[in-house]
């Protein structure tokens, strides 16, 4: 071999090796890269305080899977819905009809694992500032806000339980419009943009506590019967592992542990339990009964 020889075989040699280094570099990095789970929420309240309930939630979930959690807000429900079924999203905190929705888009394969205890009993208030409307038979001729069309708490099941009631919204009201979020119908109420609304209690409850509504002007003067209502749903092929990881993570929460009482205060939740499909088989029924599934 000639000294010139000798000198490119081993340049080859050197560039081989800092090839393989570099790729086993790259590849140590990628492998110590956590796993990302891909969080968001219908955006059934301001998108600052959405920020603000997660944000501790997440950072419990990513010690608990071992994964770096993303929370993404979105503007409306349908995107919610739609990033679960196209596998944007991991992990989504629904309501009960956009659960329904959700169910339906994945084929079925969308799955509640968890809700809060209160999600098991839910209601919802109507509120007015009008003195003259005492019941809900006082709806009539009244301008009305629902929440977000798609909400189970703002919109579905009061106008399932308005239907009930013998009164159709749309024939009975003066006027119907749609605020998108339970703390914005508040707003449209004590506003007068409307003479009555309907919110989820959880949203009232929180309002009233933080003095952002004062119930001597805009007041409760009726409440639905009980129904199912939000959970956390996972895309139905997310690794199982983590599925249960997520799901152990949710029912370990106690309330007598400091940390864990501050973020599921957040939540509103006293404790989460475990939820299924059939849970929310009523809500289906009612959106069918209204006229919004087929």
């Amino acid at each position: 071999m000639t000294h010139s020889t000798a000198r490119r075989s081993a340049l080859r040699g050197l560039s081989l090796a800092a090839l393989t280094l570099s790729s086993l570099t790259s590849f140590s990095a990628h492998a110590d890269t956590p796993a990302v789970l891909r969080v968001s929420a219908i955006p059934d309240e301001a998108p600052t305080e959405l920020q603000r309930k997660f944000k501790p939630l997440g950072e419990y979930l990513s010690q608990a899977t071992g994964m770096k959690e993303v929370f993404t807000p979105v503007t409306d429900y349908a995107a919610v819905v739609e990033s679960l079924a196209t596998k944007k999203l991991d992990l989504a905190w629904l309501g009960g009809f956009t659960y329904v929705q959700a169910k339906i888009r994945t084929n079925g394969t969308a799955i509640p694992i968890v809700q809060r205890a209160e999600d098991a009993v839910f209601t919802s208030k109507f509120i007015t500032a009008d003195p003259s409307i005492q019941t809900l038979a006082d709806l009539k001729g009244k301008t009305f806000a629902f929440g977000a069309p798609s909400s189970t708490s703002g919109s579905l099941m009061p106008r399932y339980f308005l239907l009930q009631d013998g009164l159709n919204p749309e024939k009975d009201f003066k006027t119907v419009a749609y605020s998108g979020a339970h703390d914005a119908t508040v707003a449209f109420v004590a506003a007068g943009k409307a003479e009555a609304g309907v919110l989820n209690t959880s949203v009232w409850d929180k309002l009233v506590e933080t003095k952002k509504v004062d119930p001597s002007k805009v007041r409760v003067f009726a409440t639905t019967p009980t129904y199912f209502d939000y959970n956390w749903t996972v895309r139905g092929d997310l690794d199982p592992a983590i599925i249960k990881k997520l799901t152990d993570a949710f029912l370990a929460l106690d309330p007598a542990n400091p940390e864990h009482k501050a973020l599921m205060d957040l939540q509103r939740a006293s404790k989460f339990i475990p939820t299924k499909p059939e849970n929310y088989a009523g809500t289906e029924a009612a959106a069918k009964s209204a006229g919004l599934l087929k």
